[in-house]
């Protein structure tokens, strides 16, 4: 399962991860958002232990959705070494999202 990612969680769970780190940013009333999250959590069972997952919910997460300039939603960030290496916007089907992140 994804990982709930707050402003208080971000640092350890994001930025200090040893692996690299798919984040969702989402909101419930976001269609594409809802129906990319079947996706997101078969890539969380799939890339177990060699790549964290976690999602931000951009009306709680607010200042974390300011932070990356999130405009748009889905936005999925690919972290690695605590620095944004890739991002998507948008619904993806699996196979394009993993092939984006070089995965």
């Amino acid at each position: 399962m994804p990982i709930k990612i707050t402003k208080e969680n971000f640092k350890s769970e994001v930025l200090e991860s040893n692996v690299p780190v798919i984040v969702d940013f989402w909101a419930a009333w976001c269609r594409p958002c809802l129906m990319l999250t079947p996706i997101i959590e078969e890539i969380a069972k799939d890339l177990e232990g060699s790549v964290k997952v976690g999602k931000v919910n951009v009306d709680e997460e607010g200042q974390l959705a300011n932070q990356f300039r999130i405009s748009s939603i889905p936005t999925i960030l690919l972290f690695k070494n605590g620095q944004v290496a890739k991002q998507v916007v948008g619904l993806m089907r699996k196979e394009d999202l993993l092939k984006s992140f070089g995965l």
